[in-house]
């Protein structure tokens, strides 16, 4: 019962009971317009009507498109006026300068690096198209003189954090979806605490959405007595608008610009296995000393700047220490505010280059028409792909939409797993023993789309030989579902299937 009350009186709860207040007094206010009610009538269908098309001629996904059309074509009197609230991504012009210009500012501080793109060119053609369409779009190059290291558990990587984070003399930027006091956490903000009693610049970022449930409120307060700066990303407000639905979705470290953390792994206990929340949790991480930690200070800067409006001495965070270069390694962000889908490109130009093999691990398996097309083509001819995704679901809606996708690919000779032991959160994708790539992006809507990701990719790295092999252990732990098996469901299951798929992209 005390859970009950203390859920129904979480900010989440109350915010969402504004919004669907403001949303009721709409509805009234139209619907009281009784006297006019045929021209009401008339003109919010004329209007609706009006939007469909607006839809269909903006350079939005098609399958996004389609699926706000159904709930317009549904409910016409207000359809339209929801997707203009909700689901229109266009932001305004001041917005767009804003955003444009931070970036600009910050990415002109690269070096061309024509070096590493002539070696990478001259290596394989096809891992040189892929850097340069990363470092084209993304704003964020490949580089050298960088060691790199592999966590296959979240337990892992939370116990080399805690050793770098006792090591900062400058300063400490961490950008987190989710924080949740704990085991995990609480250590963490100790040291961080320590830190900025030090004199160490201490910078913490975790979005407000992803937070909401794990955090007490005014927590940001408390991290701010501690001497710690912190930022909450995007809060959660009760208003009508679609910029609600951005979300950083992040997962980064960066110590003194010469160590970097990044991957799958958010600060909460469910991460480091401290219990069990759905069965054992599987998820990854990277750690980076040298050259390449500048592209996740950036993406770090980028958005603090963005969010604080404020402007920070670049220079200060670069690194200063260089190490053996383990190949060629890329971190590079994707944001939601642009017309470029960065980090899905980057799968599927891997997935159409793979000759061999192509292994992924997910925990949402939510596919576009272009995605599913490239991994049906890959495996059709001759590629060996395989996907991973969880047996226990954390969200048996999102479960449902991911396994309605199995008998199509599995048709077309894509080999699914479902991870027993648990829930399998990693991101990874690693491709004929040269390329792979850790990040923070599901295969789903939401993360190619909606969220601010990031990731990183290895060329000609020993992190691709970790990958696969870690990978490779992960299947010994799954069941393969066979065709039978995903034909063999009951008719409810698949009507419901079709019909949460129909509005994936809006999950």
């Amino acid at each position: 019962m005390k859970k009950i009350i203390k859920f129904l009186f979480s900010r989440m709860v109350i915010v969402a009971l504004l919004i669907a207040v403001q949303l009721f007094f709409i509805i009234a206010l139209v619907m009281s317009l009784s006297e006019k009610w045929v021209y009401v009538y008339w003109g919010l269908q004329f209007a609706s009507l009006a939007v469909i098309l607006w839809i269909i001629g903006k350079p939005d996904n098609p399958t996004y498109k389609l699926a706000w059309c159904i709930p317009i074509l549904l409910v016409p009197l207000f359809g339209g006026l929801f997707y203009v609230m909700f689901g229109n991504k266009s932001l305004n012009k001041k917005l767009q300068t804003k955003i444009s210009n931070y970036a600009n500012d910050q990415y002109h501080h690269f070096d061309e690096n024509e070096k590493i793109h002539q070696e990478l060119q001259e290596y394989n053609p096809m891992l040189f198209r892929q850097s340069e369409y990363v470092a084209r779009i993304s704003g964020f190059p490949a580089c050298k003189n960088t060691q790199a290291g592999y966590f296959s558990l979240g337990e892992n990587k939370w116990v080399s954090l805690l050793e770098e984070l006792k090591k900062a003399k400058k300063f400490i930027f961490m950008e987190y979806f989710i924080v949740q006091q704990g085991k995990m956490w609480d250590p963490i903000f100790e040291i961080l605490k320590q830190k900025a009693a030090e004199g160490v610049e201490v910078k913490v970022m975790y979005d407000d959405l992803g937070s909401i449930q794990t955090l007490p409120t005014g927590y940001d307060r408390q991290m701010r007595k501690a001497g710690i700066e912190v930022t909450v990303f995007n809060p959660f407000r009760p208003r009508l608008s679609s910029a609600m639905n951005y979300r950083d979705h992040r997962k980064i470290t960066v110590i003194d610009g010469n160590v970097g953390f990044c991957g799958g792994i958010n600060l909460a206990d469910e991460y480091i296995n401290a219990f069990p929340k759905h069965g054992h949790w599987k998820d990854t991480a990277v750690v980076l000393r040298g050259d390449a930690v500048r592209n996740l200070t950036l993406m770090f800067i980028h958005l603090w700047e963005f969010s604080n409006d404020v402007s920070l001495d670049l220079d200060r965070y670069m690194p200063t220490e260089q190490f053996e270069s383990d190949g060629y390694i890329q971190p590079f962000g994707d944001s939601p505010i642009d017309n470029f889908n960065v980090a899905e490109n980057a799968y599927i130009q891997m997935i159409n280059c793979a000759r061999k093999y192509v292994y992924i691990t997910t925990p949402y398996l939510i596919l576009d028409n272009e995605m599913i097309t490239a991994l049906t083509i890959a495996a059709q001819s001759g590629v060996d792909v395989r996907i991973i995704t969880p047996h226990i679901a954390d969200k048996w809606f999102v479960h449902m939409v991911t396994q309605s996708n199995y008998y199509q690919l599995i048709e077309a000779g894509v080999k699914i797993y479902e991870y027993t032991p648990g829930f399998i959160h990693a991101k990874m994708l690693v491709c004929d023993d040269e390329v792979a790539m850790v990040g923070t992006t599901n295969m789903d809507y939401r993360s190619f789309y909606l969220h601010f990701e990031c990731g990183v990719l290895f060329y000609c790295s020993s992190i691709v030989e970790q990958v696969k092999n870690d990978i490779l252990e992960t299947f010994a732990a799954s069941q393969e579902i066979t065709l039978e098996a995903s034909r063999s469901i009951t008719r409810r299951h698949r009507l419901l299937r079709s019909i949460l798929r129909a509005f994936a992209p809006l999950m």
